[in-house]
Parts: structure tokens; sequence; C-alpha cells
């Protein structure tokens, strides 16, 4: 091959002329002949055309990799477009167009962008399920969970997924404040339960759960089922006990207070209880107080009581002669009539003899106070009428009095005043009929509904009735007989006069001037207190019984002279001294 190309002097590079020119400058001087020429000219070009084929082939294989490249960048484009759900997105080529590098450069950012797009959403991902994880372990109560990473499914990466899962995540965190939201009410409900009972508050929760103790430091709550669970059968446990107490210790309080009445317990030393007999009437809600239920407080209550109670057995008969006396002024108040010292004697035999439980002594005298006010409750009715009877009987022997007192006109110091009583006893008079056949009704429907005899201080009350009618009728004949008497003399009288002349009557004697006042029950006109006279021989004196507390049934006080049971006001009314007054019925 001849040689050309030389050395170029304007570029100063050694080239394949310049070579070649040199190499036979080198042959000639060398002296090698045409073949040998030929034959390394030959060498020399197939030795360039393997370089050549060698650059080719790494030309193809450096294509062959730049479309491989750009085919996975398309396939990684499209992933990513599918994964991020992004349909379109900016700078990508519409077209297949230009050299393979230029393509591949064109597509560069667009992968860099969705990497980045990527790995934020992945991080958003990883960031929600990680939430999800924790709140959902929270709930089941495996805590451990939290320390592993959740595994983030990169095939799906779409905005819709991801709204997906921050729904979710947002039911559990309003589950999870629910949540926390009864576990703080079931521990502060635990909290005021322990104080009212005495409890320690954090032992009791540490034993639902470690993280419900705030000194512990830890900051999480459980929020489990199971935590749940515990702290609802720990408020009712706690509830329970707390009910069974406030029971006790009202039953503790009643029995207090029940010794304290029974032995005149001085008030300084039952304020020492208050804190006990404060609740006997409380609810289990209402008592707050911490403390107010505590162990300690019961114990210190039952041993006051067993003090107490055997105090009482020291005093049984101090306390059961206290109750006879209770049960005797029910009794005289209800107008029965009982023999207290042969009770007194049995009570006495009872103690003495040790055959009966001071309790049961007790709670039998307790049942017949309860018997005898049922009885006395039973008998007011009648008792109460019964003393307007009476005290209209009274009224009608003031009346008959003051009837027959000559001087009643004249103009002397209060006459006024019992002219208006004697008016108001004629009025209280006029009733006593209608009120006695009441009586009657009333006592017999008690007798025939009890089946026993109505007694008044032993005496039977109808038989005290029927007397009081008898005495009343004969006294109304008898004042018949005098009018009629009276009449009759008077009429002699004038007959007298008219044959004779009148003449001065005699002067009165003065001791037969009657006055004006009161004067005992049982008088001549008949009153209710005439009943002694029909079993004077039974009743006795019943003021010696009573220890000098009630006064003798047989007569009622004494009033003062001119002493008028009328108000202030009737006393300003004027009445009329020339009135005619009837004659008492």
């Amino acid at each position: 091959m001849a040689v050309t190309d030389t050395e170029n002097p304007l570029l100063g590079e050694t080239t394949c002329s310049s070579l070649l020119h040199k190499l036979q400058e080198i042959w000639d001087e060398v002296g090698e002949s045409d073949e040998e020429r030929d034959k390394m000219l030959l060498q020399i070009e197939k030795e360039c055309l393997d370089v050549y084929k060698r650059k080719v082939e790494q030309a193809a294989k450096s294509r062959a990799q730049l479309l491989e490249a750009l085919s996975d960048a398309k396939v990684e484009l499209s992933s990513l477009l599918s994964a991020l759900g992004e349909k379109s997105i900016v700078g990508i080529p519409e077209k297949t167009s230009g050299t393979i590098k230029e393509q591949l450069a064109a597509i560069a950012p667009v992968l860099e962008q969705l990497w980045k797009q990527k790995e934020e959403r992945v991080k958003e991902f990883s960031d929600v399920q990680s939430q999800i994880q924790k709140i959902c372990g929270e709930i089941a109560g495996n805590l451990n969970l939290n320390d592993q990473a959740p595994a983030v499914d990169e095939s799906d990466l779409t905005l819709k997924k991801l709204d997906e899962y921050q729904s979710q995540l947002q039911e559990l965190q309003k589950e999870k404040s629910e949540r926390l939201h009864k576990v703080l009410e079931f521990v502060s409900t635990v909290h005021d339960l322990c104080a009212v009972l005495g409890m320690d508050f954090f032992s009791t929760v540490t034993e639902v759960h470690p993280s419900l103790n705030d000194s512990t430091g830890v900051q999480s709550k459980s929020i489990s089922n199971d935590t749940l669970a515990r702290l609802a059968k720990t408020v009712l446990a706690l509830k329970e006990d707390k009910k069974q107490r406030l029971q006790k210790l009202q039953e503790l309080a009643t029995q207090l207070i029940d010794l304290w009445n029974l032995m005149d317990t001085p008030a300084e030393e039952r304020r020492l209880f208050d804190h006990v007999t404060c609740n006997i009437l409380a609810s289990v809600d209402e008592v707050t107080v911490p403390g107010a239920l505590a162990l300690d407080l019961i114990e210190q209550a039952e041993v006051e009581v067993e003090r107490l109670d055997q105090l009482k057995s020291s005093r049984m008969k101090e306390i059961a002669f206290k109750k006879q006396a209770e049960l005797e002024e029910i009794f005289a108040c209800a107008h029965i009539e009982i023999d207290p010292m042969a009770a007194r004697e049995k009570i006495m035999a009872l103690i003495d003899s040790g055959n009966v439980e001071p309790a049961e002594l007790l709670a039998d005298m307790d049942n017949q106070i309860a018997k005898a006010k049922d009885e006395a409750l039973s008998r007011k009715d009648i008792l109460d009428k019964v003393e307007k009877w009476m005290s209209a009987c009274e009224e009608e022997s003031w009346l008959e009095d003051y009837n027959r007192d000559e001087n009643r006109y004249n103009a002397s110091r209060g006459a006024h005043l019992n002219l208006k009583r004697a008016e108001k006893a004629r009025i209280l008079v006029n009733k006593i009929p209608a009120l006695v056949d009441t009586l009657v009704a009333k006592t017999r429907a008690w007798e025939e509904d009890r089946g026993l005899s109505f007694t008044y201080d032993g005496v039977p009350l109808l038989a005290m009735l029927d007397e009081y009618a008898m005495l009343r009728q004969e006294r109304e004949e008898e004042k018949r007989r005098m009018r009629e008497s009276k009449k009759y003399h008077e009429q002699q009288n004038t007959e007298q006069e008219a044959i004779f002349g009148s003449r001065p009557s005699p002067a009165r004697p003065a001791g037969t001037k009657k006055v004006v006042g009161p004067r005992a029950n049982g008088g001549a006109n008949g009153t209710p207190s005439r009943r002694l006279s029909l079993n004077a021989h039974q009743n006795g004196s019943r003021s010696a019984a009573k220890d000098g507390k009630r006064e003798s049934t047989g007569s009622r006080p004494a009033a003062p002279v001119n002493f008028v049971a009328i108000s202030k006001e009737d006393s300003a009314s004027h009445v009329s001294g020339s009135d005619p007054v009837p004659a008492s019925p």
C-alpha cells in the first residue's frame, strides 16, 4: 500500500500516513523486499480491521445497553406512575424522537422526580401505618409490635390508598380517645372509691395495669380491652365493698344510737362518733368524704358497740325500769289501769334469775311499748271526747252554782265576765246529750271491734255514761219538782197577800248565801267524777302508784272565785244584766 499521508506540519500530530511514510523510509534504508513490505502492510491492515471490529462490537454493545436502559427507564416510569396513581406527569416526552441518549436524557429527570415522590409517599405510608400499628397494639394490649416497622406495599402508593389508611387511622384515634376517656373515668372512680374506703389507690390501679400508676412515669395509659374489663371489675368490686361497709356502718350507728338513748349517754360522748352516725341515713352515692368507710373506723365503731353492750348488761335493771316507766306513762295517758308494782317485781325476778337474755328482755319490753302505743292510739278519739264531756260537765256544775247565786247580777267586780261565761256554758251544756250519744256509739263500736270492755282508769266507760244519764235524768226530775213546788208556794203567797195584804219577806240567813265558785267533781249535780263510786275499792289511789307523776283522777283542781275560762275578746263584748237567765237543762 502506497504511503501518501505525511506528518502534518500544521497540526503537529502523528497520523497513520506519517507513520507509514516513516516505515517506508526505514524499509528503504534497510532494504526490505517488496514481498516483505506487502506482507507487513497486509498484517497492519488486518490488525487495523480487528481494532475496528472490536470498536464496532463495543459500540453495538453500548447501544444495546442504552436501549435496555431506555426500556427499563420506560418500564420503571410506567411502574412508578402506576404505583403513585399518576396518569401523566409534566416532562414526559409524548413521542419517541432523537437519539437513544437524548431519549434517556429526556426521561431521566422525570424518573428522578418520580423516585423522590415515591420516597416521600413511602414515608407517608410508613408513618400512617406505624401509627395504625401502634394504636392497634395498644388496643390489643400487645405493645411489643411498636418495635417492628410496618411493611409498606410499594406497588400501591396511590393517594386513594393513603386516604384509606388515614381514615382508618382517624377511626382508631377516635376509638383510642374514647377508650382513654373511659380509662380515665374508671381511674377517677377508683380513686374516689379508694379514698372513701381508706384504701391505697396506687397499689389498686397498679394491680389492674402498671401504666395506670402515674408515679411509675409511664407516659401512655393502657387502653386494651383487658384493661377496661379489669377496671370495670375493680370498680364494681369497690362499689360492692362500699355498699357493704356502709350497710355495716349504718347498722353499727343504729345500735350506737339505741344504746345511747337507753343509757342516756351525754352529748359530749356522742359527738366523738359523729363521723359514724352522720351517714346513718345516707345513700351509697351520698357518702364521698375520704376515709368515711375505712376499716379502722368500722372497727372503732364495733369496739364501741361491744363496750356499750357490756355496759348495758351491767345496767340492765336501770334500763328495764326506764322502759317500764315509759310503758306506765303510756298507759297512764291512755287511762288504762295496770299494776306497776307487779310488773316491776316480775322484771326484777327475770333479771336476777339470769334465765333471760338482756337483749330479749329489752326487745320484749319494746314490743310491749309498741303495742301500748297502738292501744293508746286506738283510744285517742274516745278519750278526747271523754275529756270534752268532763269539761262540759264541769261547766254544767259551775252553771248550776251560778244560777243559784242571787247576787249574780250585782255590779260587782268580774260579774260581767261570769255572765259571759254563763252564756258559753249554756251553749256547751246543751251539746252534752249529743256528745254522750256520740261517745256511747264510738265506745260500743270500739268494744265490738276488739271484743274488750273500754275502761277509763279501771271503770267501764259505758257504765260511767249510763250512770251519768241516770243522774242527769234524776236531776231534771228534781228541777221539775222544785219548779212546781216554787210555783205552788208563789201561788199560795199571792192568794194570802190578796186576803191579808202584802208583808215584807223575811231576811235570808247570812249562812245560807251561796257564793258562785268552782266545786269538786262529784257534787250534787252528778258530774262524771262519781264514776269512782262504782269501783272505788278496786282502783285505789293512782297518784301513789305513779310516784307523784299524775294527779288523782277523782277530782280536778279547784278554780279561784270568779274564775272564767273566756278569751279577752269575749270579755270585751257587752251583755245586759237584765236579760233573763234560763235554767240549766
